[in-house]
C-alpha cells in the first residue's frame, strides 16, 4: 500500500479522477429526476483538526483548538466540483475565487452563494469583472450601506435616507479600468494567485489606487446586489438552499473520515492534501454511485408513479445511512450492482 500511495497516488491524479467523477455525475442525470441542469454553486469551509508542528496549522478563534480549513465548492445537487486545502487565517474570498476559476469540469458556473464571511466589496468587483454573480447570505443586514449613482441625488431617495452613503466615484473606476482588466485576467489565466494580490494591495497603509477602483466597483456592484436581496423573497430562498446544500456536504465529511478521529494525522503538507483529496474523491464517488441506484430504482414506473413535486425537490444523492464504515468488505468481481435505468419508463411518463 505504501509503495502505490508513493509512486501512483499525487495531487494531480487525484484532482483528475475528482473532475472526471463529477463530470460523469454531470453526464448520467436523467433530467426528470433531477431537473435541468443548474449553473449555481455554493462555497463554504469546514475545519478539520491536525498536528500542530507545522507551518499549515493555526488555531481557529471560532471553533477552538488547532487545524486546517478545507474549502469546498457543492453545486446544488451536491456535486462537490472543487476543493481546496487551507489555513484558519487564510482569505475566504481567494478561496471562493480559485475554485470558480481553477474547478476543471464541465460545469458552467455563473451563480456562486456564499455567507458573510466568503463576501466583500473586493469579492463583488472581482467576481463581476470575471463573469460570475457573488450572492452571499448577509448576516448584519441592517449595517449594510447603499451607494447612489450620481453625486447631488441622495434627496431623491427619500425613503432611503437612513441607509444611504455617498454617490460612486465613477472616475476613479474609468482612470484604473486597464489595471482592473489586467489583474482579472492574470486570474483568469492563473499567472496570479488571488490571495497574493490581495495581500499586495494591503501591504502598506496608503491604499493602492487599483484596489480603491475594485472597492468602488464592488460597492456598485453590491449596491445592486442589494436591492434585490432585499426586494426578493424567492432570492433569499435560492441562496439558503444552496448554503443548506453544503452544510448537509460537511455532515457527510464526518462519517467518511472518520480515522484518528477526523484529524490531519501528519505534519507535512503534500500529505495533508492527499488526505483532503482523497475524502473528496470517496465523497464525490458516494454521490456519484447513489445518483445511479437512485435513477435505477425510480426508473421502475411502479415507484416513479409514487413520485410527487415536493418528493422530487427533497431528494438528494448524498446519501449515507446504507452504508457500512466498518468491519469486513469481502468484494466479489463476478457480481456487480445493476445500475442501468429502465430507458421506456421516465420518457412514458
Amino acid at each position: 500500500m505504501l509503495y502505490v500511495k508513493r509512486h501512483y497516488i499525487h495531487k494531480e491524479y487525484l484532482r483528475n479522477a475528482i473532475a472526471k467523477v463529477v463530470n460523469a455525475v454531470l453526464r448520467s442525470r436523467m433530467e426528470p429526476i433531477w431537473g435541468e441542469g443548474t449553473s449555481a454553486c455554493a462555497s463554504d469551509s469546514k475545519k478539520f483538526g491536525a498536528w500542530d508542528q507545522n507551518l499549515m496549522t493555526e488555531w481557529h478563534q471560532r471553533y477552538g483548538g488547532p487545524g486546517v480549513m478545507i474549502y469546498w465548492h457543492v453545486e446544488k445537487k451536491s456535486v462537490c466540483i472543487y476543493s481546496q486545502l487551507k489555513t484558519c487565517s487564510s482569505s475566504e474570498v481567494a478561496s471562493m475565487l480559485e475554485g470558480l476559476l481553477r474547478h476543471n469540469t464541465e460545469m458552467k458556473v455563473e451563480r456562486n452563494y456564499v455567507d458573510t464571511h466568503g463576501q466583500s466589496e473586493i469579492a463583488f468587483a472581482f467576481c463581476h469583472l470575471l463573469g460570475f454573480d457573488l450572492m452571499p447570505r448577509l448576516k448584519r443586514i441592517g449595517a449594510q450601506r447603499l451607494y447612489f449613482p450620481e453625486t447631488g441625488t441622495k434627496a431623491m431617495y427619500e425613503n432611503l435616507q437612513p441607509v444611504l452613503s455617498r454617490a460612486i466615484d465613477w472616475d476613479l473606476i474609468r482612470r484604473q479600468y486597464d489595471q482592473l482588466i489586467k489583474y482579472a485576467t492574470a486570474l483568469r489565466l492563473g499567472t496570479a494567485e488571488t490571495e497574493v494580490i490581495l495581500r499586495q494591495f494591503n501591504r502598506s497603509e496608503t491604499k493602492h489606487p487599483t484596489y480603491q477602483a475594485l472597492a468602488e466597483l464592488g460597492r456598485a456592484v453590491k449596491t445592486i446586489f442589494l436591492c434585490r436581496y432585499l426586494h426578493s423573497v424567492e432570492l433569499r430562498q435560492e441562496i439558503q438552499d444552496g448554503l443548506n446544500v453544503v452544510e448537509r456536504w460537511n455532515g457527510a465529511n464526518d462519517f467518511i473520515f472518520y480515522g484518528r478521529g477526523g484529524e490531519f494525522a501528519s505534519n507535512r503538507r503534500d500529505h495533508q492534501e492527499l488526505a483532503a483529496l482523497a475524502l473528496h474523491l470517496l465523497q464525490i464517488s458516494l454521490v456519484y454511485i447513489n445518483t445511479l441506484m437512485i435513477q435505477r430504482v425510480l426508473s421502475e414506473p411502479a415507484w416513479w408513479a409514487q413520485m410527487q413535486t415536493e418528493d422530487l425537490r427533497a431528494l438528494t444523492p448524498l446519501l449515507w445511512s446504507h452504508v457500512t464504515p466498518y468491519g469486513v468488505f469481502r468484494l466479489d468481481f463476478s457480481d456487480r450492482i445493476d445500475l442501468d435505468p429502465i430507458d421506456s419508463a421516465l420518457l412514458s411518463a
